[in-house]
């Protein structure tokens, strides 16, 4: 049994179809991409399997579990957590601060006993404190612990961001653009938290992505989109060389420019 799976999802806004007849599946402990043009929706299907929107066709199941009724605030609770493509952290807030949100899934105390901070309220935090400082560590952001986000560089926050989301201890980590406005080195990072995120938290992780050579680099499996529609399936090599995604991204095919000449 395959940890996500997409199957024959569509949906469309208006007359426009977004997404159109979509199927694919992440198996568990895999690197999984999707790539394609601007308007290709890649970020549709995030949005979909985070429950922000409903599919008029087809079904999205998670560990066997159609999560068609469930509300976005559950998609934590099951152990999906993703990043967004425009970055969403608390502006006023340390970075510290940000990274004890993503710790809400596991927090088992009541209005009272937090109010009172009792013995266990007390042991439960020191817990969440100690998962939040490794995620500090392996990310890599113990100098900025207690800086507030409005004062942070763009690719810090980023880091933050997906250290929020790694904080939740998921099963599913979606990352929508990952490099977007990074720079050359900072990337370079991304590649290798992504591959550690994999190998050693044990993470699946499916993410939407334009920069090919980070795709390459830590993808197991690409899924190429276009107008919607599922274009080709396999490694980013087997994917970057296929005809119908050339001509997505270029409007003709190497093919067709030799039928030409």
């Amino acid at each position: 049994m395959s940890l996500l799976e997409i199957d024959n999802v569509t949906l469309r806004f208006g007359g426009v179809t977004a997404v159109n007849k979509v199927s694919f599946s992440v198996e568990e402990g895999e690197v999984f991409a999707l790539v394609g043009p601007n308007g290709a929706g890649k970020s549709t299907l995030f949005n979909l399997i985070s429950r922000f929107y409903d599919p008029v066709e087809g079904d999205i199941r998670f560990a066997g579990e159609s999560i068609l009724q469930r509300a976005p605030h559950e998609m934590a609770g099951l152990g999906i957590a993703r990043t967004f493509q425009n970055i969403e952290l608390f502006e006023q807030a340390t970075v510290l601060q940000n990274l004890l949100v993503g710790r809400h899934r596991h927090r088992k105390g009541n209005l009272v006993s937090e109010l009172a901070f009792t013995p266990f309220v007390r042991q439960e935090e020191r817990r969440h404190r100690e998962a939040v400082e490794k995620v500090i560590d392996f990310l890599d952001l113990q100098a900025y612990r207690e800086k507030h986000i409005a004062g942070l560089p763009y690719g810090v926050r980023k880091v933050v961001e997906m250290g929020r989301a790694l904080a939740i201890e998921p099963r599913l980590l979606l990352l929508d653009e990952p490099a977007s406005g990074l720079s050359v080195e900072e990337t370079l990072d991304v590649a290798f938290w992504i591959e550690d995120i994999k190998r050693e938290m044990g993470i699946t992780v499916l993410m939407v992505e334009h920069d090919m050579h980070l795709v390459s680099s830590v993808s197991d499996r690409v899924l190429a989109l276009a107008d919607g529609k599922a274009l080709a399936l396999g490694s980013a090599f087997e994917v970057q060389n296929d005809p119908k995604v050339i001509e997505a991204y270029i409007g003709v095919s190497d093919q067709e420019k030799r039928a030409v000449a």
